[in-house]
């Protein structure tokens, strides 16, 4: 049997025990406006592998769910800052971007059916006065300059993930914060979070906590261009898929080298054995050199790699699941056919299948995947909310 099908079932037979867990653990913390979490169901561990705060990809978010958000993100709103009716959305600088513009165009979509008035908003950085852009679809939108709008604005609501310095006025609430943005969250510090309440979760239910945790360590300094990094580096990839064989009896171990802090895909790579270090090309060197807007990579994370079993003749597959507040809200699988079932998927050439949330409303029972893909962002989403607190 799947650990997803033991997982269902247990979840399932302590249903209100583990609501009472998640409410009371959510009681005393923030949960960011919105979030998403990239999942990996290898048939023995389901556990995320990113988790992100400012979330791009709702437009390819399951329909049924869409139609379900706007309550949630009103309700969110309400009990979050009262009766606020003027937001702006302020979005990245991806001014080519057509498929970014897409879930531009979704988010304010949500918002305005949530009865909010939108004003969206660019930090003025790259983009330095009013223009418009289109997305996929040929629909247009206005891009503000953010210092500009702000009279009467009650929000601003940031799909910005700020791995760059804006001069952020404080006039006004902004969540996410800044504070969640790249500059400051680290990879390690959520991963060692989720672990920990991983653990807590798998006796609540009665199951090994191997099948829901996902071994993280970190590693500084880091230079590609480094011989001492690189032999340091290597030696530590021994120790670390010496210790996975322990529990990989029957199939070779992987290992994900992650910038720690970082996003869109970059500064990322895999290995199964330390050697192969030593025969990075010149590509893989500079997408391991630097990230989003040219920072330096310093610090990685050296993580246990999660094959995927979502996989047939045609595509791989991983869950990405979004939540708004403490709130399910939405998902899709990620799909390729280009990449193989240990691949990073999140890269060009991915499709988007069905994935919806909403079906739990409707009968849980029968949900296994959604049901505990959902549980495990639930985790998540906590452990993005106590990395936050707990930060140091």
């Amino acid at each position: 049997m799947m650990i997803k099908d033991i997982l269902h079932q247990k979840i399932i037979s302590k249903k209100s025990i583990v609501m009472d867990w998640f409410k009371k653990k959510s009681s005393s913390i923030f949960f960011p406006f919105y979030s998403s979490f990239d999942l990996r169901d290898s048939g023995e561990k389901i556990v995320p592998v990113d988790a992100n705060i400012f979330p791009a990809g709702f437009n390819n978010v399951c329909e049924v769910d869409l139609e379900s958000i706007p309550a949630i993100l009103e309700q969110y709103i309400e009990q979050t800052y009262g009766g606020i009716k003027k937001v702006i959305l302020l979005t990245e600088e991806h001014e080519k971007n057509i498929y970014y513009w897409d879930n531009v165009s979704t988010l304010k979509k949500i918002m305005e059916q949530a009865h909010l008035e939108v004003i969206v908003c660019v930090p003025g950085r790259n983009i330095q006065e009013e223009k418009e852009v289109e997305n996929s679809l040929g629909q247009k939108i206005q891009l503000n300059l953010l210092r500009s709008n702000l009279k009467g604005v009650d929000l601003v609501i940031s799909n910005n993930d700020f791995s760059l310095d804006y001069d952020i006025p404080e006039e006004i609430p902004l969540n996410p914060s800044p504070l969640m943005g790249w500059k400051y969250r680290r990879k390690d510090q959520f991963f060692k979070e989720y672990n920990m309440l991983a653990v807590e979760f798998a006796h609540l239910i009665g199951v090994d906590p191997w099948h829901l945790t996902i071994k993280t360590e970190l590693f500084e300094p880091f230079d590609p261009e480094d011989p001492s990094t690189l032999k340091n580096l290597k030696h530590r990839l021994e120790l670390f898929l010496q210790d996975l064989r322990s529990y990989y009896k029957d199939q070779e171990p992987f290992a994900f080298l992650k910038n720690n802090s970082g996003t869109y895909g970059l500064g990322i790579t895999w290995v199964q054995s330390p050697d192969e270090v030593d025969h990075w090309n010149y590509k893989t060197r500079k997408k391991m050199k630097a990230s989003k807007g040219g920072r330096k990579v310093n610090k990685l994370i050296l993580q246990e790699g999660i094959a995927t079993a979502l996989s047939d003749s045609q595509f791989c597959s991983e869950p990405v699941i979004y939540t708004i507040g403490a709130e399910l809200v939405g998902g899709f699988l990620r799909t390729h056919s280009k990449k193989g079932v240990r691949e990073n998927l999140n890269s060009p050439g991915a499709v988007y299948q069905k994935l919806c949330m909403s079906d739990l409303i409707v009968q849980v029972e029968g949900k296994d995947e959604e049901n505990v893909y959902g549980w495990i962002s639930r985790l998540a989403l906590l452990s993005l909310a106590y990395e936050i607190k707990n930060r140091k």
